[in-house]
Order: structure tokens, then C-alpha cells, then sequence
């Protein structure tokens, strides 16, 4: 599944414009320091919306951060998304909520 069809299957906010990129798994982590190991192409699902989170996400090149919860990132972790080219995206429910949609659309 590509970025752009979970957000339309799931009604996810986008706070950035960033190319459609192929999800090739899911990890849920709100410790940057668990990010760094996780597979490339994965959708990053967190609550975490500070700078470090984004700087970790680059560095394996997921396919997208989620932020759960309605969290909103701040003006500055977009732009630092924008220059490294990762799409945020919101989901106003749970980790847990979000967890299973992913895991009934086949995203794992």
C-alpha cells in the first residue's frame, strides 16, 4: 500500500506535501533511539513531534510518520521533514485503534 491510499482509506490529516512512497511495514515507537534499527520503507506510527524523532526517521528512511493521539508537529519539525523529504501525517484516535486499521488493511 502506497501513502496515499492509507490516507485516504483512513482519513489521516497531512501536514506536509511529500511524494507517495510504498509502506513495507509498520513500527510503533516513541523512543528514537528504537527508530534507528527499524527497516526502511516502514510507517513510523508515534507521539513524539520534536526535532530528534525526524533526524532518527531519516537516517532509515521510513515511508512516513504518523503521530496518534491528534498530536500536531510543530512548525519547525516540518520543515525539518520538508527538507529531508518525510511525510507527517496525524490520526486524531489511539496507537491502539490505529494499530488495528493498519493490521485490517494488510499493513504490517
Amino acid at each position: 500500500m502506497t501513502t496515499s491510499a492509507l490516507i485516504e482509506r483512513l482519513g489521516l490529516k497531512t501536514f506536509n506535501e511529500q511524494g507517495d512512497k510504498e509502506i513495507r511495514g509498520v513500527y510503533i515507537s516513541d523512543m528514537v533511539s528504537d527508530i534507528i534499527g527499524i527497516k526502511e520503507g516502514n510507517l513510523l506510527v508515534t507521539l513524539q513531534t520534536h526535532k530528534n524523532l525526524i533526524a532518527a526517521a531519516n537516517l532509515v528512511d521510513v515511508a512516513a510518520v504518523v503521530y496518534a493521539r491528534g498530536k500536531v508537529p510543530p512548525d519547525d519539525v516540518v520543515a525539518l521533514a520538508n527538507r529531508a523529504k518525510i511525510r507527517l501525517l496525524g490520526y486524531d484516535q489511539d496507537t491502539w485503534t490505529l494499530a488495528k486499521s493498519l493490521f485490517e488493511l494488510g499493513v504490517r
